[in-house]
């Protein structure tokens, strides 16, 4: 054994394994992925869909980048409020990266707002002023790791079947990364005493609960354009 490793590693610390525990209690099973993300992966999309997807993503990301812009201010004296900022700022990024999605999808749609996509940034935006932060965090976590596996096996199938280069890939790749480091980053932020076993982590199975069910919505929307 290296001298510098311990012999018995140090426990993962309680908000760490509540993150975990409740993002593998939400991830929805593998059978369940969304229509759209395995015909892309089957080589069967239809890339009029993805061009909705960006009109309808411009509108998500604004909206959901207020809604965390607004959360962190309500925790801004702590490292929460540094976390949820990330998040927006990651918002801008995502929101560069649209436009060449959408130039490499083709003719543009109308893109007026579709309820069924919609409904997931109305949420957060009630989150926003509403829910409780440690568990909002916590709730955000869960869903991003299975939009992360989505758009990871989006930018796959856009590369192979459609040959989209890296500028048209980077709003999937942007998304597509592992859901650990964020996770981490989150666990840190709430620190020892975050997302107790009591009214938070309630709170964050509630958020996380309806998270999932609008994300399955915004996809479900798409599915059925005709």
């Amino acid at each position: 054994m290296p001298i510098d490793q311990p012999e018995h590693p140090a426990e993962e610390p309680a908000p760490g394994r509540r993150l975990r525990a409740l993002r593998a209690e939400l991830a929805p099973a593998d059978e369940a992925d969304p229509a759209v993300v395995t015909a892309f992966a089957a080589g069967r999309g239809r890339l009029a869909v993805l061009a909705e997807l960006a009109a309808q993503q411009r509108r998500v990301i604004a909206s959901d980048r207020r809604s965390l812009l607004l959360l962190a201010t309500r925790c801004a004296d702590g490292p929460l409020g540094a976390w949820f900022a990330g998040l927006a700022e990651g918002e801008n990024a995502a929101l560069r990266t649209l436009p060449a999605l959408a130039a490499a999808c083709g003719p543009a749609p109308a893109g007026a707002p579709l309820a069924g996509c919609q409904a997931y940034p109305a949420y957060l935006a009630w989150l926003a002023l509403n829910g409780r932060p440690a568990a909002v965090a916590a709730a955000l976590v869960a869903n991003f790791a299975a939009w992360g596996g989505y758009c990871a096996t989006l930018a796959g199938a856009l590369r192979r079947f459609h040959g989209f280069d890296e500028e048209a890939c980077a709003f999937f790749d942007l998304f597509a990364q592992p859901a650990t480091a964020l996770e981490r980053a989150a666990a840190e932020a709430l620190g020892p005493a975050g997302l107790t076993a009591g009214p938070d982590l309630d709170a964050a199975r509630e958020y996380g609960r309806l998270l999932q069910a609008y994300e399955r919505l915004f996809w479900s929307t798409l599915a059925e354009l005709p």
